[in-house]
């Protein structure tokens, strides 16, 4: 983690670039983003084993360059061959400090684990795990706060990876999310995504499935209201044979948020017997709201198989009547579609950095009554949640 609090600002010009640029007139093959400008000079020595360079983490190289640059150091962890790790590995970015966190994961064959990487505004530490040592903090301008959080990942032979990922900040802070995923034969890899809040947020994900018979599940949720900028890069390489990829997306957009999704799933040349699979649905509740989806299937290869679609709507009158004569208001209505994403976060969090974190931002978008009923649901109160003291 680097202190930016003096520093000057540069700009990454290509984040989340898709494999196949397409659609130019639309603007949506990548996203500018203003970040604090590394203080060091010339190439940063490799901290991680050199594996991890080669693996794709969907934000683009630039993106992960530079937080290479910030960093200013990184974490290895690596789960032993035909182990259970039973307890997570838990990366943990947070924004007022401009966190940039870098983080290996090797898996070895056999093995099974789950990674959680949570982005939050509040103080905590970057990583937690019996593996790696905290970080000392800095404080930064809340204006100029540019939080990262990298992740790559390698799943050796038949090993199991369960990924957890959330993002929830609030609607000041710049952040971006890489998670890069290297499967070999048999790996089983299934990843869950939550993007619950962010002024600008860059979410990138990158899977090889170079091994044949290897497989990811790829469930994303993600909610967006006010003036929110949220751009999500989904690409999938499938080069073993026999090879899996579902990948499906739901969310909320309100009021003038934008957000823009791209799923590239791409049958290489060798991917026999392959299948690939992406499905979005998008819910629109505003005016003013900017919803942009780039489905893609890219084919090298003639016995595979990929699909691909997407859907938009918004709430219809007949059951925004219905929903009004039972006392809900436009604002409770939209509310209520919120919930149901954050109970999702919330079921599946894995762990104590993750409980708190969705439930600042839930309080934040739809209230204390309804961040303490869910906390209720813990047998705690949500101070006791905040402060942490019951999870020692």
């Amino acid at each position: 983690m680097a202190d930016t609090t003096a520093q000057a600002m540069t700009t990454l010009a290509h984040v989340n670039v898709p494999p196949a640029q397409t659609w130019n007139y639309l603007r949506i093959n990548d996203i500018k983003l203003e970040v604090p400008k590394p203080d060091s000079k010339g190439d940063v020595p490799a901290r991680l084993p050199e594996l991890f360079g080669r693996i794709p983490a969907g934000i683009g190289n630039e993106a992960v360059s530079w937080i290479e640059h910030m960093a200013g150091d990184s974490h290895y962890v690596e789960v032993p061959r035909g182990t259970v790790r039973q307890s997570p590995i838990v990366a943990v970015s947070t924004a007022e400090t401009g966190d940039v966190a870098d983080t290996g994961v090797n898996v070895r064959e056999g093995a099974e684990a789950t990674v959680i990487m949570v982005s939050r505004t509040s103080n905590g530490p970057m990583v937690e795990s019996s593996d790696v040592d905290e970080s000392a903090k800095a404080p930064v301008d809340p204006a100029t706060s540019v939080s990262a959080n990298l992740m790559r990942i390698n799943v050796e032979r038949g090993a199991k990876l369960h990924v957890l990922e959330f993002v929830a900040l609030d609607d000041a802070h710049t952040h971006i999310d890489g998670l890069g995923i290297s499967a070999a034969e048999g790996a089983e890899v299934d990843v869950r995504q939550y993007a619950l809040g962010g002024a600008k947020v860059a979410m990138g994900l990158g899977v090889d499935l170079f091994g044949n018979s290897s497989r990811l599940q790829l469930d994303t949720r993600y909610f967006a209201h006010q003036k929110n900028v949220l751009d999500i890069n989904h690409a999938v390489y499938q080069r073993g044979r026999l090879t899996r990829a579902d990948i499906v997306s739901q969310g909320l957009l309100a009021d003038a948020a934008h957000k823009t999704m791209r799923e590239t799933i791409d049958l290489q040349h060798g991917a026999k017997g392959s299948k690939g699979n992406e499905t979005e649905t998008v819910l629109v509740e505003g005016d003013e709201v900017v919803n942009k989806t780039l489905p893609v299937i890219l084919c090298d290869e003639d016995d595979v198989a990929g699909n691909h679609g997407a859907s938009i709507g918004s709430i219809s009158p007949e059951q925004e009547i219905y929903l009004q004569d039972r006392g809900l208001s436009e604002d409770q209505i939209t509310k209520l579609f919120a919930r149901a994403i954050f109970d999702d976060a919330f079921i599946h969090a894995g762990s104590d950095e993750a409980i708190g974190a969705i439930l600042d931002r839930a309080e934040t978008v739809l209230g204390q009554d309804t961040a303490v009923d869910m906390s209720e649901g813990l047998g705690l109160s949500l101070d006791d949640i905040k402060s942490e003291e019951d999870f020692d």
